[in-house]
This record gives structure tokens, C-alpha cells and sequence, in this order.
């Protein structure tokens, strides 16, 4: 019997996760990827009638909110074969940090891994410049995207604890890349290699 993965896969907005995903998929391309926002969207579409992900906090109410996640996970959790989430530790809210992981997530989800990408702040910025989808966010200094990053490593170290799960702190900091995605290159290898590692064992 295969036993299969689900890994959580979690960095600040911008560093380059849809990037590392998509190397992933060509790889391997039954892997299934999953992005939990578009889960939530869609069932907040289908119970509120709601259009946009950011419709979701402002329409729907805290406790119908909660909810729409719990819904999603349970959702994901169903999915069959190796799945990789692409989802957010945590996730700045005026000016402090809310759980983008709680337990009660966590424990419907129940990953057997969460992978953090980390990176020099000045790459995420330059990152960001690129990606237009990301201009109309507020602009982050380097000490605001690093404290982010601070923040996610805590909250994922908190959600491993409470889904007895592995972390894995894939941390580029000190790493300059010598070719254009040589960090998504590398991210990605860890993950395929991950997979490719249980599938042996099972």
C-alpha cells in the first residue's frame, strides 16, 4: 500500500512559492498542488456569493470565516495521491500577525511535513517588484519582511507541534543565487527528493 504525503508549503507573500511549485509540477506532475486560498474562495463562493479572496474577511463574519477555513481543510485532507499546500503561516493583519495554521486547521489537514522558505529580505523586495500582482500590497521595508519571516517560523513550529509533523526551515539568507531561480531550483530538488524518499519507504 502507497502511502502518500501531504506537505504544507509556507513563505512570505512574494518569495517565490508558486515559482518552486511549478518546477515541482514539472517534474512531477501527479504531485497534486493545492492553493488553500482558492479552496476557501471557491466555498466562499458557493455559500456567500462572494468574488474575490479579499471580499472574504470584509463580507463574511469572524465566526462564518472560521468556518469557510475548517471547510477547506477538511476538503484538502480527502485528496488523494502526494499533495503539497501552498498556504501562509501567518498573515499580517494591522500592523501584528494572525495564525494562518491554527490548531484546529492543522488537526483536519494533518500534514506529515511543513516546508519554510526563507530569504534575504532585499531578494523578496526585488522579487516583489516583479510581480505585479503584489505592487497594490503596502510596501514592506526589510526589517517588516523580516520580522514577517520571524513570525512564520514561530507559528510553523507551533502548528507542527500541534500536528506532530516535521519542519523543514529551507533558509536562503546567506545564499546568493548565482543564476535567476536558483532558489526555486533548489526548494523545489528538497521537495521532489522528499517525495521520491517516502515513496521508496512505503
Amino acid at each position: 500500500m502507497v502511502l502518500y504525503m501531504k506537505i504544507v508549503l509556507v513563505a512570505v507573500p512574494g518569495a517565490g512559492k508558486s515559482t518552486t511549485l511549478g518546477l515541482v509540477k514539472q517534474r512531477m506532475p501527479d504531485v497534486f498542488i493545492v492553493n488553500y486560498g482558492d479552496v476557501m474562495l471557491d466555498i466562499a463562493k458557493r455559500m456567500y456569493g462572494i468574488t474575490h479572496r479579499d471580499e472574504m474577511r470584509r463580507r463574511i463574519p469572524v465566526d462564518e470565516y472560521r468556518k469557510v477555513q475548517e471547510l477547506a481543510a477538511e476538503e484538502i485532507s480527502k485528496m488523494q495521491g502526494d499533495v503539497i499546500i501552498d498556504t501562509h503561516a501567518s498573515i499580517r493583519v494591522q500592523g501584528g500577525f494572525y495564525p494562518g495554521l491554527p490548531d484546529r486547521i492543522i488537526a483536519k489537514l494533518r500534514p506529515d511535513a511543513i516546508i519554510l522558505l526563507e530569504f534575504n529580505p532585499r531578494d523578496i523586495i526585488e522579487r516583489r517588484s516583479k510581480d505585479e500582482s503584489l505592487r497594490v500590497r503596502e510596501a514592506e521595508g526589510e526589517a517588516e519582511i523580516e520580522m514577517h519571516q520571524l513570525a512564520n517560523r514561530y507559528y510553523a513550529f507551533a502548528a507542527a507541534n500541534a500536528g506532530e509533523c516535521s519542519v523543514y526551515v529551507l533558509d536562503y539568507r546567506n545564499k546568493p543565487q548565482s543564476k535567476p531561480f536558483e532558489h526555486a531550483e533548489a526548494s523545489a530538488d528538497f521537495i521532489i527528493n522528499l517525495l521520491n524518499a517516502n515513496r521508496k519507504l512505503h
